[in-house]
């Protein structure tokens, strides 16, 4: 019963209340009752990367790496030139020693942030 009582509150509101709910537990560093939030957001608007991005930074924090993988690949597939996206892909995939898969989404992110290296 409590789960139930749980859900309730994590599903309850507008899109708007529950994006703005999920950023609030987001600051508080509670990053699985952000994701809790978001992944039902995602769901209900699956075009708009704001919700997704903050759900993969969420699972990032949280350590749920192959979720914030998925996340960030789903982002960098619909919008190739998301430097963000690229660089927390990248990152994601250095934190599961996939260095040799991390180091071009690395290197887009740096290029597409303006960040070349001095010649």
């Amino acid at each position: 019963m409590e789960t139930q009582v749980g859900t309730t509150y994590y599903d309850q509101g507008t899109p708007a209340d529950r994006w703005e709910r999920a950023q609030r537990f987001f600051d508080a560093q509670d990053y699985a009752s952000a994701a809790r939030v978001l992944s039902k957001l995602v769901e209900e608007v699956p075009e708009q990367t704001g919700p997704r991005l903050l759900l993969a930074r969420a699972y990032y924090h949280s350590a749920q790496l192959s979720r914030a993988e998925a996340e960030l690949r789903t982002i960098v597939e619909r919008d190739p030139v998301e430097h963000y996206a690229r660089l927390m892909l990248g990152r994601t995939l250095q934190r599961q020693a996939r260095h040799a898969e991390a180091e071009p989404h690395l290197r887009i992110a740096s290029a597409l942030a303006g960040d070349f290296p001095q010649e």
